[in-house]
This record gives C-alpha cells, sequence and structure tokens, in this order.
C-alpha cells in the first residue's frame, strides 16, 4: 500500500492549499519595500528635524537599493533552496528582514537607511523570495500556474495591506517606533509561515495525474543553470520578462505623478487630484495581486505565447492611449490598472514558465538567474521614465517608447517564447 504523504496533518491533495495561503502571508509581509512611498514623506521629515536636507535621489535610494540588491542576489540564494530546502532559507531570510526593519529606526540619515533597509533588507528579500514559490511549485506539478499565482497575489496585493498598516502605526506612535513594530511582526509572522515550508518526497505527484504525450502541459526536462542558459527559451524567457517588467515597473514608479500630470492637464486643482490618485493605490494594487492568478491560471490553459502576446498587446494598446489622451482621468486609470495588471501576470508567468521549461529539480536557483531580467526592468522602466520627464518635461512622452519596446515584445515571444523540448510531457 503507497505512503499516504501529509502536509499540515492533511492528505497533501489537501494540505497543499494551505501552504499557498502560508506562502502569500509571506509575501504580504515582505512586499512591505513597496510601500515604501507611504514611509517616506514622514521619514523625510524626521531627517530634516535633525537637521538634514535629503535630496528626492537620496530618499529614493533606500527602495531602489532594496529591489537591487534582492534581485542580483537571487542567483546565489537559489542554490542554498536547492541544497538546503525552503524552511531553513525562509527562517534566515524572515530573520534578516525584520532585523532590516527594527534596525532601520535608528537611522540618522538617508546614507544609513539605505544601507539597514535596502542593503541588509535587499540580502533577506533575496533568501526569502524563492522559498515559498520554489517549494509550492513542487507541490502543484498539475496546477503550477494557477498555485503559484495565488501565491505571488500576496507579494502584489502587500500594498493595500502594509501601506495602510504602516501610516496607522506612524501616525499614533512616530516613525522610529513603528519601524520596530513592523520589524519584529515581520519576524514573527514570516517564521510562523515558514515552518510548514518544504519540498515534497521525492516522486510524489497528485493522484490520478500521469504522464501523457499531450503538448500542453509541464516540459519534463531537469536542466542545471548552466544548461538553461545556453537555451534558445531561456532568452525568451529572460527578455519577455525583461519587457514586461520595464512597463510594469514604470506604471508603478511613478503612478501618482502620471495621474497629477493628467489631473493638470485636465485644470484639475493639485489637493482635489491627489486624494483622488491616492485612493485608486487600492484598485492599482487589486489588478497587481489579481493578474498573478489570472495570468498562471491562463499559462495553464492557453500556453506561454498566447498569454505573453495578450500582455505585450494590452500594454502597447494602453500605452498609445494615455498618449493620445493626456488630460484624461478616466484613460489615466485605465492605463495604469492594465500596467499593473500586466505586472503581475508576469510575476506568475515567469515562475510558471521557468519550471516548464527547465524542469523543477534546479528550479530555485534556475529562477533566481531568470529574476536577473525583473532588475534590469526596474532600472531601464525608471531610468525612461526619469529621462522622458527630464528631457520632454513629461512622464507621459515615455508612453510612445514603452509600446514600441512592448511592440518588440511580441515577436519576441512569436519567435523564441517555446520550451526546448516538446516531447514528454505531464497533464491532468
Amino acid at each position: 500500500m503507497p505512503q499516504i504523504v501529509k502536509t499540515l496533518g492533511l492528505e497533501a491533495e489537501k494540505g497543499r492549499w494551505l501552504l499557498i495561503l502560508c506562502g502569500m502571508v509571506i509575501y504580504i509581509i515582505q512586499g512591505f519595500v513597496y510601500a515604501y512611498s507611504v514611509v517616506a514623506v514622514p521619514l523625510r521629515k524626521y531627517f530634516i528635524s535633525l537637521g538634514l536636507e535629503p535630496t528626492a535621489i537620496e530618499m529614493q535610494l533606500p527602495f531602489m537599493t532594496s529591489v537591487i540588491v534582492a534581485t542580483f542576489l537571487m542567483p546565489l540564494t537559489g542554490r542554498f533552496i536547492d541544497r538546503y530546502g525552503p524552511r531553513i532559507l525562509a527562517i534566515l531570510g524572515g530573520i534578516i528582514v525584520g532585523l532590516s526593519r527594527f534596525g532601520s529606526s535608528f537611522a540618522t540619515s538617508p546614507t544609513t537607511f539605505t544601507l539597514l533597509f535596502g542593503v541588509i533588507g535587499g540580502v533577506g528579500g533575496a533568501l526569502l523570495y524563492n522559498c515559498p514559490i520554489a517549494a509550492i511549485e513542487r507541490w502543484f506539478p498539475d496546477k503550477r500556474g494557477l498555485a503559484l499565482g495565488l501565491t505571488v497575489f500576496g507579494f502584489g496585493f502587500s500594498t493595500a495591506v502594509m501601506g495602510p498598516l504602516a501610516d496607522y502605526l506612524i501616525a499614533i506612535y512616530g516613525i522610529q517606533t513603528a519601524f520596530r513594530i513592523l520589524g519584529v511582526l515581520s519576524t514573527a509572522v514570516i517564521l510562523t509561515c515558514a515552518l510548514p515550508l518544504r519540498f515534497p518526497p521525492n516522486g510524489w505527484t497528485p493522484r490520478k495525474w500521469k504522464w501523457s504525450t499531450v503538448s500542453a502541459s509541464v516540459v519534463d526536462v531537469n536542466l542545471s543553470p548552466g544548461e538553461m542558459i545556453k537555451t534558445r527559451a531561456f532568452y525568451g524567457l529572460w527578455l519577455c520578462f525583461f519587457i514586461g517588467t520595464s512597463a510594469g515597473l514604470l506604471g508603478v514608479g511613478v503612478a501618482k505623478l502620471v495621474g497629477l500630470e493628467v489631473a493638470k492637464n485636465a485644470c484639475i486643482l493639485e489637493a482635489e487630484a491627489s486624494s483622488l490618485l491616492t485612493a485608486l493605490m487600492i484598485p492599482f494594487a487589486t489588478c497587481n495581486a489579481s493578474g498573478r492568478p489570472l495570468f498562471g491560471w491562463l499559462t495553464d490553459r492557453l500556453g506561454p505565447k498566447k498569454v505573453a502576446i495578450t500582455a505585450f498587446t494590452l500594454v502597447v494598446v494602453v500605452s498609445l492611449l494615455i498618449y493620445t489622451h493626456p488630460s484624461s482621468i478616466a484613460i489615466y486609470a485605465l492605463t495604469f490598472s492594465i500596467l499593473w495588471l500586466t505586472l503581475g501576470g508576469w510575476m506568475s508567468i515567469a515562475p510558471t514558465l521557468t519550471a516548464r521549461f527547465f524542469g523543477v529539480k534546479h528550479y530555485a536557483s534556475n529562477y533566481g538567474i531568470v529574476m536577473t531580467a525583473y532588475g534590469v526592468g526596474n532600472i531601464v522602466g525608471n531610468t525612461l521614465a526619469g529621462l522622458a520627464k527630464d528631457v520632454f518635461g513629461s512622464y507621459i512622452k515615455a508612453f510612445p517608447y514603452i509600446a514600441a519596446l512592448t511592440g518588440i515584445g511580441i515577436f519576441i515571444a512569436l519567435a523564441m517564447l517555446k520550451p526546448p523540448n516538446e516531447t514528454k510531457i505531464l497533464s491532468n
């Protein structure tokens, strides 16, 4: 009689869904970095009270540094997940993230805050980020896209949870105490949710799930990182992920700034527009979060090419719309909803295709390499927006270039976004 595999006290087919909840909560806590704009204003006031005059660039460095450090360390930390398992790395990452936030309360300048929040927090984020998805993609070989999309939903929705929480704590206790509370809370919640994370036993698969030769699901390959980077599929996925995140992260980075520009063009007073634009952050975050399970599910159903082309086409259309309607609040809301939606989509498409194209044996290491596209996209998207503002005097002037870039992405998806081996695969 075959051994019954359990997780969280339940048979694996049921208990594995609770692992998704654990991963979702971890990402909600970790995603506080994307609510940085909420703390940037009171943080700057705090530094001014210390006699400093921090520039706008100095105040953006903690956020940018955290994302860049986390992204480019992921290829290294992925190897440790493959070797030691997701639980140990998640616990270590959670402790470092918590210490980073707690320690940030003692910063007395933008430089020390960048070191504590950006560099140390980025290291913790690099250790932590791949752990839930590395575990869950092995527990869900039959529903990878949906499972990973639901898991990373937490990261997309984090701004809507952690932003108001941070705002409330700062209003009641002040910026320093708020960071100490967030540090303790982050450590406690992440460690609690990290404890159940583990890989299934070797060879485990869901019942009633078998090998098939239908070309529709996960390719039966297990490529090492060195083998992966020699494939055409890797470069297709990396380029598509880079283009998708360049557009999406531009939308995240300048959402309110573009909104104020549109409001000015529409002759709406800044005070009136500001409250509206702040309120729009909630539906934007909801779109970002919802895009993850939605596009994950679509990837399972339609395949990588159709989903990537759909995402790119949506971005091309809305980019041209806002460029040609620079004074329409409705077009602005539609454009940024789609940008946030497709960014969330790529955060489930990329891990799903990494497993599908290159296998699960070296998944954490492989996805760490693929994830560097996100870091480059962060730099390119936000730099493009800044250049448009500096050169042309308008953030909206960046959107024709975004439309052109995503148009190129459609051709890359058509030519290169396919598995390296389409022979033997898994399906329901």
